[in-house]
């Protein structure tokens, strides 16, 4: 009996990219090497979504330079893009409802792609549903899988209290699925054993580990822009181009929120009291 054929999966990465690093991208050649390598899927797409100014994270700068970094950033790139959705939303939404936004993108995408089949080669089509119509699964296989693509610290993270609700994570892990990348010292299975909501979909949870260490971090990448240190190679070049040229990343930049409660912190404290 043939093999099916593997299944398409569009990668997902929600965020701050404040700024986006070399680890970023680095990040989606990982999870796409990992999801291959199993031969059970077919990475077609990357999306990197950076967070709306509504989240309020200490140091966020304005989203429009956030965006367009990452646009510079992915422009060599023939698979990895940026979208602004959800950062020109004028409240902060929860990370599902930004997954749950690009699946239904996926979704009208592959419709709008079917009428367009349709149109040109109807005749074919109708062969082509005859011979299938009994088949759900392959009919299942044709609609990309949508996966939510983060760091470790972001499983961490579902530990936190007021910082997640226990009804998103299940439906991110459960419905669409997670690609964790690890550092060195790290052990994401720790926070999966410890966490129900993370053990129940543990097979939906895809832990790539980086063998080649690499530590940057957005935080530390902002500390050396306000000291006046070199971060190339630590950045794209038209990356750190665009940081120079509009004088991003400042003192004054990182105390930008410092006064404020995150979005969600203040969202889930006010819904625990109310």
């Amino acid at each position: 009996m043939e093999d099916p054929s593997p299944s398409k999966v569009v990668l997902l990465a929600c965020g701050s990219f404040n700024p986006i690093t070399n680890m970023h991208l680095r990040m989606f050649e990982l999870a796409r090497d990992h999801l291959e390598d199993t031969g059970q899927y077919r990475v077609i797409k990357g999306i990197i979504s950076p967070v709306g100014d509504a989240y309020k994270k200490k140091g966020l700068i304005e989203s429009c330079h956030r965006v367009e970094m990452v646009r510079l950033a992915t422009e060599s790139s023939g698979w990895i893009t940026v979208d602004s959705w959800e950062s020109q939303q004028s409240e902060w939404l929860e990370t599902v409802k930004v997954v749950r936004h690009h699946y239904e993108e996926i979704i009208a995408a592959e419709h709008n792609k079917d009428d367009v089949d349709t149109v040109k080669h109807a005749k074919k089509r109708r062969i082509e549903e005859k011979r299938f119509e009994s088949s759900d699964q392959n009919k299942k296989r044709d609609v990309p899988h949508l996966m939510l693509l983060c760091g470790a610290d972001v499983l961490e993270s579902f530990e936190t209290p007021n910082l997640w609700k226990k009804e998103d994570i299940a439906e991110i892990v459960g419905r669409y699925g997670l690609v964790c990348i690890t550092r060195s010292g790290g052990d994401p299975h720790k926070f999966i054993n410890q966490l129900d909501e993370l053990w129940k979909y543990r097979t939906n949870i895809h832990v790539v580990h980086e063998w080649v260490t690499n530590d940057i971090s957005a935080t530390h990448v902002r500390r050396a822009l306000r000291r006046g240190r070199s971060v190339r190679y630590l950045l794209p070049d038209s990356v750190i181009s665009y940081i120079q040229e509009h004088g991003l990343y400042s003192a004054e930049s990182e105390q930008k929120n410092a006064d404020v409660i995150l979005a969600p912190f203040q969202r889930y404290s006010e819904a625990s009291t109310s």
